[in-house]
């Protein structure tokens, strides 16, 4: 699943105007078999929901505290504000499951935080869909248990992500697309785990 850096067209230092678009290139494979994935949970029901849940929490709490580690903070100041893990931990509780954490990620540098971020922040888009699919749900503690999805709506949080990358002097996009490989491959694992 993780290509080598070899196999695409990037250059470390290199300006990132356009980096986001380097990035959505280089992931497009792996996005659209996480995507597969997603698909198999039958949202509308309490065990595929709370399967779903269990999934994305596998993934988000590892890749938060590496980022955390790193010093989001710094980079992103309203890092608490984008943080989604005490969201689906307050989901999973509604629905009686616990957090389980199901892989583990290596320490982030700044291009990591950038590139992992692209993946985190990116799937508020896909949560609005998703969203959808859950409002078909007869059993209201699903309806109940969406603060994960709806975490950030009505904010500009992928919009003011993107002007950070674009503000970026250089970035080590090398990095920045393995960081963003490697965050995709964490939700497939925790989704083939769950």
């Amino acid at each position: 699943m993780l290509v080598g850096a070899s196999d695409v067209t990037i250059h470390a230092g290199r300006s990132s105007s356009g980096l986001r678009e380097r990035l959505r290139d280089a992931t497009s494979d792996a996005h659209r078999k996480l995507d597969a994935q997603l698909c198999a949970f039958d949202l509308a029901g309490i065990s595929g929901y709370r399967r779903f849940l269990h999934a994305s929490a596998g993934a988000l709490l590892p890749l938060e505290a590496a980022l955390a580690e790193a010093g989001v903070d710094h980079v992103f100041p309203d890092w608490p504000e984008r943080s989604r893990s005490a969201a689906i931990a307050s989901d999973l509780a509604r629905l009686g499951a616990s957090v389980a954490v199901m892989v583990s990620v290596p320490p982030l540098t700044r291009a990591g935080m950038l590139g992992t971020m692209y993946v985190l922040e990116g799937s508020r888009l896909g949560a609005k869909f998703l969203l959808k699919a859950v409002a078909d749900a007869n059993d209201p503690r699903i309806g109940e248990a969406t603060s994960y999805l709806r975490h950030g709506a009505g904010k500009r949080l992928w919009q003011s992500f993107l002007s950070k990358l674009e503000s970026e002097e250089e970035c080590d996009e090398v990095e920045a697309i393995a960081s963003a490989r490697i965050a995709f491959a964490a939700f497939e694992r925790a989704a083939d785990r769950a």
